[in-house]
């Protein structure tokens, strides 16, 4: 039987055809990674991150990520025929709220409570004393502050309220409020309500006490936090989680990502059969889902069997954790630690995680050209024996941060 060698590997006649396919659709995806990860910001220095999904060319999918201004960065530098061959996705949801602290000069101490407070329960705050530094334009800074906030917030007080430059705050507050660039909260400390101007009479205003011990309410409603009761459990078909896919591809990705153990390829596997009887699909519904997330489980016959990616995909929906966060811990930690460990067992000790949690950390990277991961027989419960650093790396640590 005749054999030919393609990149150094023997293939047989046979295989040939397949093999061919399958080289050409690695140097395709390699292709789009190169294209599209040296696309950098400008201003910000971060780069688009490429996720290719997929083992062959008829399945290939390629998705870009970035902030929402990297991404419009990306339609412009390429065509609309390559822009159109990729998904482009904004990280949005990842952005957390963004507020302006306006305050008087009197009230200092307490401003800088309700700032640190805020501060602490992943509010990135713009504090005057933190933001403006020897030399810098102060005009500018506070520009650039209530530019980019999502929450303008006023501490009003009995002195404060005259304050000829808190009143200016305020006008610029308005008016981001009447764009609908973000919202206006008067937060006040001593001050009636009916001493507030008319512009906010109808403006629901929380008062802070002296100690600012009471800025929950303040935190749980920026982060749009509701006190309304929780909502009874609904059929795992119809949870009302937004991944992006359908109930019925929820039910079957939730299914995995409960019940693995150590989030890795085959981990767990199922029957159709079974998959039927956990989720309550139909046998239509449960292959339709398949389909929709092939490019995250592997189909033999009648066994179904999870893909790494599917984790570092979905736990985010159903587990405590975030691997895309973790990912950005963890690529941080090798760049800027020039000891830190390449065994997962190790890190995982040092963080106190479970390889279940470790392990779609590293896929994220992994997926992501972020890591180099070692591939051996007898890794144990974590994908890879070691995990190494590289130019990718950096890259990424610096377009996430």
């Amino acid at each position: 039987m005749l054999k030919f060698t393609i990149d150094g590997k023997a293939v047989n006649t046979g295989d040939l055809k397949k093999e061919l396919m399958r080289v050409m659709a690695a140097k395709l995806a390699q292709s789009f990674r190169d294209k599209f990860s040296a696309i950098r910001h400008p201003e910000t220095g971060e780069f688009a991150r490429v996720v290719v999904l997929g083992d062959t060319l008829e399945d290939m999918s390629v998705r870009v990520e970035g902030s929402p201004e990297l991404i419009e960065l990306v339609r412009a530098r390429v065509s609309p025929e390559e822009a159109g061959m990729v998904t482009l996705t904004s990280d949005t949801s990842a952005t957390p709220p963004r507020a302006f602290l306006s305050y008087g000069s009197e009230d200092r101490d307490l401003a800088k409570m309700v700032a640190d407070g805020l501060q602490a329960n992943g509010v990135e705050t713009w504090w005057a004393e933190w933001e403006i530094r020897s030399g810098d334009s102060i005009r500018r800074k506070i520009d650039a502050g209530l530019n980019d906030c999502t929450h303008f917030i006023v501490l009003l007080t009995p002195t404060s309220i005259t304050r000829p430059w808190v009143n200016e705050e305020i006008d610029a507050g308005f008016m981001r409020k009447v764009g609908a660039k973000s919202r206006f909260i008067p937060l006040r400390h001593g001050l009636a309500v009916d001493m507030l101007p008319p512009l906010m009479s109808g403006i629901l205003s929380p008062e802070v006490d002296a100690s600012a011990s009471n800025l929950q309410q303040l935190v749980n409603d920026i982060h749009e936090i509701s006190t309304k009761p929780v909502l009874g459990k609904a059929p795992v078909a119809a949870a009302p989680v937004r991944t992006g896919y359908s109930a019925a591809a929820n039910a079957v990705a939730q299914l995995f990502v409960k019940e693995s153990s150590h989030g890795q390829f085959a981990d767990p596997q199922f029957s159709i059969n079974g998959i039927i009887e956990r989720t309550g699909l139909t046998e239509d519904d449960v292959k339709d889902a398949l389909h929709e997330i092939r490019h995250f489980v592997d189909t033999h016959f009648d066994r179904v069997l999870p893909k790494a990616a599917l984790f570092s995909e979905f736990d985010r929906h159903w587990q405590s954790w975030d691997p895309a966060h973790d990912a950005l811990k963890l690529a941080a930690d090798m760049i800027n630690d020039k000891e830190f460990p390449t065994e997962p067992k190790i890190i995982a000790e040092r963080y106190g995680w479970s390889a279940r949690r470790l392990n779609p950390a590293m896929t994220h990277l992994r997926e992501r050209n972020a890591a180099r991961l070692l591939d051996t027989i007898g890794s144990g419960p974590f994908v890879t024996c070691r995990i190494n650093s590289i130019d990718g790396t950096r890259r990424f640590v610096k377009s996430r941060s």
